[in-house]
């Protein structure tokens, strides 16, 4: 089970992206152009809280998370433990928070602009705590 959460947990990171990247890139054109922003916020905003439980369910049944003595020296440990987890929580309230308030906007433009920042902020904490391959977190590209 460990197995197949971790890798759904993986997959679904690309879809957050795709997302998030679709809602930034439409928050923007909302708030330089004033056309209507649509509901890819609410998608990927969704997408992200799906990703949030996944990885609440993996935290807590991990071999990766280890509070143990000297962890914060271990790279692995401290970053499944601590960092990951952290930089995550901060990049989906961001964007929860950008979603909430954008809805209270009483102009498009204003919408837009308030989406546009809150999930570029999210976005980029989002791409700062992934484990990519390249760091030597041991994870891979899915």
């Amino acid at each position: 089970m460990y197995e197949g959460l971790k890798h759904a947990h993986s997959g679904l990171r690309w879809v957050v992206l795709v997302l998030l990247i679709l809602a930034v890139a439409g928050a923007y054109r909302s708030w330089k152009g004033g056309a209507a922003g649509g509901k890819m916020p609410l998608y990927a905003m969704i997408a992200t809280h799906v990703q949030l439980l996944l990885g609440l369910w993996l935290y807590f049944i991990s071999s990766y998370v280890k509070f143990t003595e000297g962890f914060m020296k271990d790279p692995l440990l401290r970053f499944y433990s601590v960092e990951h987890l952290t930089l995550m929580l901060l990049a989906i309230l961001t964007i929860t928070i950008g979603y909430s308030r954008a809805k209270r906007k009483p102009t498009e433009e204003g919408r837009g602009r308030t989406t546009f920042l809150y999930y570029l902020i999210g976005l980029l904490l989002i791409l700062l705590a992934i484990p990519w391959p390249f760091r030597g977190l041991g994870a891979g590209w899915f």
